[in-house]
């Protein structure tokens, strides 16, 4: 079964840490560029980082040098390391999959993304 599965999101004070897991299965994990997405009630999907099948990394300006996304192809996973948290922070995140894509960097390119996670709740208190 092709699939995204998301965990590791929770409740968390404003300056706490947390991590998330995106776990694929059912497809070549190593070939998929892969991406976190956020979206908060009344706003519009945010594209917060992505990673090359390479490795190479691009992150929102919003997150940058406070968030880390990584990737472990062993385990079929992509994480994304998030610190200094802050009450903005508060989200659904959700991650993505896309084979071939132009650039990471593009919010329109994950539009077209092949899979998508079910998405797991952030939430940070002030």
């Amino acid at each position: 079964q092709v699939q995204l599965v998301e965990s590791g999101g929770g409740l968390v004070q404003a300056g706490g840490s947390l991590r998330l897991s995106c776990t694929a299965s059912g497809i070549d994990f190593r070939i998929y560029n892969m991406a976190w997405h956020r979206q908060s009630l009344g706003k519009q999907r945010e594209l917060v980082a992505a990673i090359t099948s390479g490795s190479s990394t691009n992150y929102a300006d919003s997150v940058k040098g406070r968030f880390t996304i990584s990737r472990d192809n062993a385990k079929d996973t992509v994480y994304l390391q998030m610190s200094s948290l802050k009450p903005e922070d508060t989200a659904v995140y959700y991650c993505a999959a896309r084979w071939k894509i132009a650039t990471i960097q593009r919010m329109c390119e994950w539009d077209e993304a092949d899979i998508w996670g079910q998405g797991t709740q952030v939430t940070v208190s002030s």
